[in-house]
C-alpha cells in the first residue's frame, strides 16, 4: 500500500536529509497520496502512501509509538481482531485506533523480533529501535511485497523499491552478470536473494534482516508440514470451513467498498469474485465490483471472454476487457511508462499495464486467483501410490467420497499429467542457447545452480509434495513483484486470497480425495455463487499461445532484424540467434526473444 526508503549509516554519521527526501519524492509514483521523512542523526526512514480506500484514515508513517521505536511500513495485516486481542493480553491499549503500522510496532514491543510468530498478511517494514541502536527488516511469508537493500560505504540502504536503493551514491550500478545468466537461460532469477545490480540485494520470502553493522537474511518461518490430516464427520464441514476461511481472506484483502477483480473465465478467479461480492453485499448498499479480463478475438479461438462474461453477468458486475489482438509484440517497451528496473522477459507487458491502469481508474485494489492451482494440485500418480502401497481399500474409499460429493467419477485428463511429468519446458544447462556468448559462458560458469539461500534442503510434505513444492516456488515471488506499483508505476495494489496462510494452510491438511482432486471443495462452496457452466467447468488446456499467434503477423517481422546495443555483445552471440517470426514451438520463441528483452532493458539503462 506503500513505499519505504531508509538509511543508517553504522559509523554515526549524520544522515544526508535531502538524499532521503529525493529517495522518498521517488516512492511517489507507488505512493501518490503522503510523503513523509523521520530524521535521527544517522538514521533516517521515509514514506509514501498509497491510500486504497477512499474512506481510511491517513497512514502517518514513519510511526512511533514512544519516539523511540519507529517504524516504516508497506503492510497489511490480516486477522486483526485475533493479533488485538493478543496483545490487548499483554496491556497493551488503544490498539482499535492503530494502523497495521501501529499494531506491527506493538507486537514487536510484546514479542520483540518473534512479532513474525503472530504476524499474517501481505507486509514488509523496517524497524529502528533506538535504545537497541538495532535495525530490523522483513518481508512477509509468500514474498508478496519486495524488499531491497545494499550495504556500501559503512551503511544500509533499503526500500521496497529497487530504483530507490540505487539513488545512493554508494551503491555502484554494476550488473550482477550471473543474474543476467539466470534471466538468459530461464527468463528470471534462479538465486531469490540476488537482483540484477551486484551491489543491490533482494531479501527473500519469509526472511528477516537484523542487527547492528553487516546483515545477513535469516529465514523466519516455512511452510508447515502436519503429518496429521484433518477429519470432519460430516462432509459438508469441509467446505463450510473453507467457504469462511476464503470468505475471511477475501474481506481481509477488500477493507473498502471498491475493488475489482483480474477475473478470468475460470473456477479460481471467478470463486474470488463471487466470494467479494457476497462480503461487499453483506456491508450494505454502496459498494462497487468490477471485473477486468484479457481475451483473444480472432488470433486464437479463446472462450474465456464468454465464461467471463456469464459470471459477470450472473454476479451482476461489470466486466472491462483487454483485446490481445490489438497489440503487436513488444508494443510501447520504448517508453517511460513500461521501463523495468530488472529485465522483463514478457513481450506483451503492455497488456497488463494497460489492465492495471483501467482497474485504477476506478479504484485502488484488485484481486486474483492466484495460488488455487498450487494449493489444489493432486497429481495422478498419488492413486498410482495407493495401489502399489498396498492401501486399495483407502483409494477406494476416497473415490467413493468423491463420487457421493460431485454425483459424478473423477475426471482423469491424462494429458495434462503426461505433460506434467515431462516438465515445464525450461531449458536445462545442456540445453543452453547456441546464441550465449562463449567467453560469457566460459568467464561465468553460469549453468551452476546457485545453493539455497540458507541452505537448507526443502521438505517434502507427506501427502501433497507437488503442491507442497509449487506453493514454496520462488517464481511466485518474482510473479507477485511484476505487479507491485514499485514495479509498474501504476497506483493499485494487487492481491491473492488464495495465498492467505489460513487458506494455504487447510489446503494442505485436508484429504486430498476428494476435496482437492479437480478443486472438489471450490466447486462445492460455490454452489448456487456462479454458473454451473463455470461451476462445473473442467479445466481446459489453452488453444494456442497468444505470443506465437502475434508472432505470425508480418508486422512482427522486425524481431527478428532488431540492432543489439553493444553491451548485449557481452552475453550474446547476435548472429546466432535462431529466427522467431512464424515460429510454432512456444518454448522456442520464449527462449529466442531474450535477447531481444535484455537489449530493451540495456537500452533503458543507458537512458537514465
Amino acid at each position: 500500500m506503500s513505499g519505504i526508503a531508509g538509511i543508517v549509516n553504522w559509523n554515526g554519521a549524520p544522515v544526508d536529509r535531502r538524499l532521503l527526501q529525493r529517495m522518498t519524492e521517488a516512492l511517489g509514483p507507488r505512493g501518490p497520496d503522503a510523503q513523509r521523512d523521520w530524521f535521527d542523526g544517522p538514521v533516517g526512514l521515509g514514506h509514501a502512501w498509497l491510500r486504497t480506500s477512499w474512506d481510511s484514515a491517513p497512514d502517518h508513517q514513519p510511526h512511533s509509538l514512544d519516539g523511540r521505536v519507529w517504524i516504516t511500513a508497506d503492510a497489511r495485516i490480516d486477522a486483526r481482531t485475533e493479533l488485538v486481542h493478543k496483545l490487548k493480553g499483554h496491556d497493551c491499549s488503544d490498539l482499535d485506533a492503530q494502523g497495521d503500522a501501529g499494531l506491527i510496532l506493538y507486537a514487536y514491543r510484546v514479542w520483540g523480533e518473534d512479532c513474525l510468530r503472530h504476524l499474517i498478511g501481505d507486509f514488509v517494514f523496517a524497524i529502528w529501535d533506538g535504545p537497541r541502536q538495532r535495525i530490523f527488516c522483513a518481508r512477509d511469508h509468500f514474498g508478496v511485497k519486495p524488499l531491497f537493500y545494499a550495504q556500501a560505504a559503512n551503511c544500509l540502504i533499503f526500500s521496497n523499491s529497487l530504483d530507490c536503493v540505487r539513488l545512493h551514491p554508494a551503491v555502484s550500478s554494476g550488473v550482477n552478470e550471473h543474474a543476467i545468466g539466470d534471466f538468459l537461460l530461464f527468463g528470471s532469477f534462479q538465486d531469490p536473494s540476488t537482483t540484477c545490480f551486484a551491489d543491490v540485494h533482494r531479501l527473500p520470502a519469509a526472511h528477516r534482516l537484523g542487527g547492528s553493522g553487516q546483515l545477513r537474511p535469516r529465514r523466519y518461518w516455512t511452510l508447515p508440514i502436519n503429518d496429521s490430516i484433518i477429519r470432519y464427520q460430516r462432509a459438508q464441514d469441509y467446505v463450510d470451513h473453507f467457504r469462511d476461511l476464503l470468505g475471511s481472506a477475501v474481506a481481509d484483502r477488500l477493507r473498502g467498498n471498491r475493488a475489482g477483480v483480474l477475473m478470468s473465465g475460470g473456477l479460481d478467479s471467478t470463486s474470488v469474485a463471487a466470494t467479494a461480492k457476497r462480503w461487499l453485499s453483506g456491508q450494505g448498499p454502496g459498494f462497487d465490483l468490477r471485473a477486468y479480463t484479457t481475451v483473444c478475438e480472432r488470433v486464437l479461438a479463446d472462450p474465456e471472454g464468454r465464461y467471463a462474461r456469464l459470471a459477470a453477468e450472473a454476479l451482476a458486475i461489470p466486466i472491462h476487457y483487454r483485446i490481445v489482438d490489438r497489440y503487436g509484440v513488444y508494443e510501447r517497451w520504448g517508453k517511460p511508462e513500461l521501463r523495468r528496473p530488472e529485465p522483463e522477459s514478457d513481450p506483451l507487458l503492455a497488456v497488463q499495464v494497460d489492465e492495471l491502469q483501467d482497474a485504477a481508474a476506478n479504484g485502488r485494489v484488485v484481486l486474483t486467483g492466484y495460488g488455487a492451482d498450487p494449493a489444489l494440485r493432486v497429481p495422478i500418480r498419488y492413486a498410482v501410490e495407493l495401489l502399489t502401497g498396498g492401501s486399495v481399500l483407502r483409494l477406494a474409499r476416497e473415490v467413493g467420497q468423491y463420487i457421493r460429493a460431485c454425483h459424478r467419477f473423477p475426471r482423469v485428463r491424462i494429458g495434462t499429467h503426461v505433460r506434467n511429468w515431462l516438465g515445464d519446458g525450461r531449458p536445462s544447462p545442456a540445453q543452453s542457447p547456441s546464441w550465449l556468448n562463449p567467453d560469457f559462458v566460459a568467464r561465468l560458469e553460469i549453468h551452476a545452480r546457485p545453493a539455497p539461500v540458507d541452505g537448507e534442503a526443502a521438505p517434502v510434505h507427506p501427502t501433497r509434495p507437488e503442491a507442497y513444492s509449487l506453493l514454496t516456488s520462488s517464481d511466485w515471488p518474482s510473479l507477485f513483484e511484476g505487479y507491485d506499483p514499485g514495479v509498474t508505476s501504476v497506483p493499485v495494489e494487487v492481491r491473492h486470497p488464495f495465498f492467505d496462510l489460513r487458506v494455504v494452510n487447510y489446503l494442505l491438511a485436508i484429504p486430498p480425495m476428494p476435496w482437492c482432486f479437480d478443486k472438489t471443495i471450490v466447486r462445492l462452496a460455490m454452489r448456487g455463487s456462479l454458473p454451473e457452466s463455470i461451476r462445473l467447468r473442467p479445466k481446459t488446456v489453452a488453444a494456442g499461445e497468444p505470443l506465437a499467434a502475434l508472432l505470425r503477423r508480418p508486422a512482427a517481422q522486425w524481431v527478428d532484424r532488431f540492432e543489439p546495443v553493444p553491451a548485449l555483445r557481452t552475453y550474446v552471440d547476435r548472429d546466432r540467434i535462431p529466427r522467431v517470426w512464424g515460429e510454432e514451438d512456444s518454448n522456442s520463441i520464449w527462449t529466442n526473444l531474450r535477447p531481444l528483452c535484455l537489449n530493451y532493458w540495456l537500452k533503458s539503462q543507458l537512458a537514465i
